[in-house]
């Protein structure tokens, strides 16, 4: 059981390229990322065919209960938007028109 244990993150560095006619250098390529998994594309450096793929699995995270999670700072009436950690939005120039162009 060891011995299989060391083969779960494996990563190809060459594989044979049907284009290319023999064992070339690949690129990892992050494809998609998923809840569960993320998808790898492996691909031929030299013509940049699809050689194959990879599924690297989530690690199972543990819950941590919502009570012991920092809370962001409460906001007053007072402060100024930005205080509460968000931005303002962007002040409009006063007497500034619109131009359309024909």
């Amino acid at each position: 059981m060891h011995r299989q244990a060391q083969f779960e993150n494996l990563r190809a560095s060459e594989l044979y390229c049907p284009t290319c006619r023999k064992l070339q250098p690949v690129r990892e390529r992050l494809l998609l990322v998923l809840p569960h998994a993320e998808l790898y594309d492996y691909r031929c450096t030299t013509c940049g065919l699809s050689l194959g793929s990879r599924e690297v699995k989530a690690p199972v995270q543990t819950l941590v209960p919502s009570s012991s999670l920092p809370r962001p700072p409460a906001c007053s009436a007072i402060r100024q938007p930005t205080d509460c950690g968000r931005a303002a939005p962007p002040a409009k120039p006063r007497g500034a028109r619109r131009v359309t162009a024909y």
